[in-house]
């Protein structure tokens, strides 16, 4: 491991109320505002995008701190910066960043999901290419005290293929399925996410 005591500095943090302060209440309306404003103008699948994301970042957040529980070290971690850490690698300033980032990089899809650019299918495309860029900002943040990755062998190309495509590939995805086919993947995700903060953060106190 690259950075073992970073494991200790989230954990000395996490869920306290030390750091807090008051910039997040304001990153929280203004994602509210973003939201309410794409519902006003009825604009379900960018909101379809956007829910898609996060409810994927729930979950690789929850088996990142899993991983923390039963191996001793998350993969990674954020120990420092935030003013209020929920799991072992992800502060309510991240989370909210996450709670719009595909509904914002969804905005650039073309209207036609089937269009190619570059013989590549639009949303494949665009997914990787949001997804790359989203790996190369992390080789920013491991530079600062607020964001570590522990192992060695975990950095962009680990982050690039497992997390952040995942991320964005399947946000353009289910931003065009039927109304009632992004309502039941989001919905379940939601529940899904739910029972495990419920079961591991609440009942059993592993993350």
């Amino acid at each position: 491991m690259n950075h073992p005591e970073v494991t200790e500095q989230a954990l000395s943090i996490l869920r306290s109320g030390e750091n807090f302060h008051w910039s997040f209440i304001t990153l929280f309306v203004l994602v509210i505002y973003v939201y309410y404003n794409e519902i006003e103008k009825k604009n379900w699948n960018v909101i379809a995008a956007g829910l898609t994301l996060y409810m994927i970042h729930w979950f690789v957040e929850i088996v990142n701190a899993l991983i923390q529980h039963f191996s001793g070290h998350a993969l990674w971690t954020a120990p420092a910066g935030s003013s209020f850490l929920i799991l072992v690698g992800v502060g309510v300033e991240i989370n909210m960043m996450f709670s719009i980032a595909a509904l914002t990089f969804s905005k650039i899809l073309p209207k036609d999901p089937k269009l190619k650019l570059l013989g590549i299918n639009n949303r494949l495309l665009i997914g990787i290419g949001c997804a790359a860029f989203a790996s190369f900002l992390e080789i920013f943040f491991v530079k600062t005290p607020a964001f570590a990755w522990v192992y060695p062998w975990w950095g962009t190309i680990p982050v690039f293929i497992t997390v952040y495509i995942p991320f964005f590939v399947m946000a353009f995805w289910v931003h065009d399925w039927q109304r009632k086919n992004q309502i039941r993947f989001i919905g379940s995700f939601f529940v899904f996410n739910a029972l495990m903060l419920i079961l591991f953060a609440g009942v059993l106190k592993w993350i």
